[in-house]
């Protein structure tokens, strides 16, 4: 499985967990899409430029 696979996998347990443990579903879809929106925006520009490199040369692929 490839990393991203297992990032995917990973987040889907967590929201799951997450929905189980509050009961709200938009309080797990919330924090699974916003804890990475966060660490995306906490990066300086040259970090972002990074990853957005690495993301279309993946596409690319």
């Amino acid at each position: 499985m490839t990393n991203r696979g297992k990032v995917a996998v990973g987040g889907v347990a967590v929201g799951l967990l997450l929905w189980a443990l509050t009961g709200s579903f938009l309080m797990a879809m919330a924090v699974v899409i916003g804890v990475p929106a966060i660490a995306y925006l906490a990066l300086d520009p040259a970090q972002r430029r990074r990853v957005r490199r690495v993301s279309r040369k993946e596409i690319g692929r």
